[in-house]
């Protein structure tokens, strides 16, 4: 599965591969501290955790940088991961916006096109979402996602935490390409 795709445009975001370079105006738009208020991890709006955030998002090789289509601003990240062919499934997550980006299409458009690309190779979507989340898991229903069960999630050089599982099947409508990227 190609985890960096680079055409993944909509009218209200953009997303490109995360670099390096990225850190300090993803930094800008992760250090407001009620972007993480409701999150498992309330502390990444902090320089020192926010780094270790960053450092896993780069060692995933499916990260996002999110910028606004039309100002190109830097508005937040996700990322692909835990890609698992044998289970015909990848995860969707960590994913986090700018205040002036909540309640404004800006997530369920990333989210779609993010499950546009991962459906063109499985068939099953999985998200975790902090089980006090109560924003993202709304977000998750809205979707259509369905709640699967509950687990202990290990975040890259954090605390396991306790998450719902969420899994968006992929619709038979849709056609896919090889798995072997």
């Amino acid at each position: 599965m190609d985890t960096e795709p680079t055409d993944l445009i909509g009218e209200k975001a953009v997303l490109i591969p995360l670099k390096a370079v990225h850190f300090e105006e993803l930094y800008a738009v992760a250090s407001d501290p009620l972007v993480w208020e409701q999150h498992p991890n309330p502390d990444r709006y902090k320089r020192e955790v926010f780094t270790k955030f960053f450092e896993g998002a780069m060692a995933s090789e499916g990260a996002f940088l999110i910028r606004d289509a039309v100002t190109g601003e830097a508005i937040g990240s996700s990322r692909f991961y835990d890609f698992d062919a044998a289970l015909d499934e990848v995860k969707i997550g960590y994913t986090f916006f700018a205040r002036s980006c909540w309640g404004k299409g800006y997530n369920t458009e990333v989210k779609r096109l993010m499950l546009g690309h991962a459906f063109k190779y499985v068939d099953r979507v999985v998200f975790h979402v902090g089980v006090d989340n109560t924003r993202s898991r709304i977000a998750m229903e809205r979707l259509g996602a369905e709640k699967v069960g509950e687990e202990e999630v290990s975040y890259y050089g954090e605390a396991p935490k306790r998450n719902v599982v969420y899994l968006i099947r992929r619709p038979s409508s849709e056609q896919r390409e090889s798995t072997i990227d």
